[in-house]
Parts: C-alpha cells; sequence; structure tokens
C-alpha cells in the first residue's frame, strides 16, 4: 500500500469539543490560548522513522515548513496542497498522526499524544512574557513550543531539582501524582521533539 495523507476535519472537530472547550471530557486550560488558531489534522500510513525511533505525531507551522524548503515551484505547490486540503485556508499549525499506530494504541495513549502535540502549537509571547499580537491585524502570533524541561539527569541528581529551575520543580511535582486521566506511554514518539532535539 502506499503511503497517503488525508485530511482529518472531524478530528478537529472532536479535538476542538474534547480540549479547548471548558467542560470538555480532556479540556485542558493550558490549550485556551488555542481557541483563535486554524489547527489542520492529518491522518497518515506513511512509516517515519528518525534517530531510530517511531515518530506517531508531528506538529508544525506549515507556512515555516514550507518557505525555504525547494525551490518556489515546490513551495508553492505544498502550499496550494495544503489549501486544497483544508478549505482554501493554511492552517496556523498542521498535525499529522500515525493512523497506524492510533488504530493500535489504546485511548489513553491517542489522547496523549494529541495532548503533546497540541502542547507544541502556542502563542508567541514577549521578553516580559506576555502574549504577542500582530500590531496591524490584532491576531495571536504563533510560534512551535519546546519542551518545559531541559537538564541533565546528573546535574539534578547532584545539585538537586533546584538547579534545572523552577520548571523542574513543578515536573516532579506533578510526576508524584497520579495521573489525571490516564497513565499512558508516549516517549520520544513525537516528531516536532526529536527535530528539535537534532
Amino acid at each position: 500500500m502506499r503511503d497517503q495523507f488525508q485530511p482529518a476535519p472531524d478530528l478537529w472537530a472532536w479535538i476542538a469539543s474534547a480540549y479547548l472547550e471548558e467542560g470538555g471530557p480532556l479540556f485542558n486550560p493550558d490549550h485556551a490560548h488555542l481557541g483563535p488558531a486554524f489547527i489542520g489534522f492529518l491522518w497518515t500510513n506513511a512509516e517515519n522513522r528518525r534517530q531510530q525511533r517511531r515518530i506517531v505525531g508531528q506538529a508544525e507551522m506549515p507556512e515555516r515548513s514550507i518557505r525555504g524548503k525547494g525551490g518556489r515551484w515546490q513551495q508553492a505547490r505544498a502550499e496550494m496542497q495544503l489549501r486544497d486540503w483544508f478549505g482554501g485556508d493554511l492552517p496556523d499549525f498542521l498535525i499529522t498522526l500515525d493512523a497506524v499506530f492510533a488504530a493500535d494504541c489504546d485511548d489513553a495513549t491517542f489522547c496523549a499524544l494529541v495532548d503533546h502535540e497540541l502542547t507544541h502549537c502556542a502563542q508567541a509571547v514577549d521578553e516580559f512574557g506576555m502574549p504577542r499580537f500582530n500590531q496591524q491585524t490584532g491576531d495571536p502570533i504563533w510560534t512551535i513550543r519546546g519542551h518545559d524541561l531541559e537538564e541533565f539527569v546528573s546535574v539534578v541528581r547532584r545539585f538537586g531539582v533546584e538547579a534545572a529551575g523552577p520548571q523542574a520543580a513543578e515536573f516532579v511535582i506533578a510526576a508524584a501524582q497520579k495521573p489525571e486521566i490516564a497513565p499512558a506511554r508516549l516517549a520520544q514518539a513525537c516528531g516536532t521533539c526529536i527535530a528539535r532535539a537534532a
């Protein structure tokens, strides 16, 4: 079977109501800023491996990922394909999910994957931590967010969690508690994470 990509507007409708709407079954206030964002979802059966790990999800900003890749015709062709898939508009974010993985994983793992990819989608902030907006249009300025926590285990082991910064302490507290939804296994399966680590 050849590699395929299929837009998933029904998936986006479910995710918006489940994760972004207050009272939704998986509502996460950390995603509230995504209300005005247009997030396009794609299913794929194309296997993707990077650094010998299977990639099962990836968030990207199409406007950034198209620009600078190949020649002008390749860029225009890629943009046209996305616009055709998403009703003439270019999504602010594009999240691609491995349909084969999704069909085989449990519900908690799939929900964790979606939550993880949504967390990469963010509104840019200024040097004071305030949300940024386009001065001409008033629209949010979007960006891809990295992880909250990046530090070496040996540094934390030797000097304590405070050496890793305030997010590390929050991470340790969260890790010590029972999961709010359900345990899930997803580590290192995100293409956005692996691309940023390279």
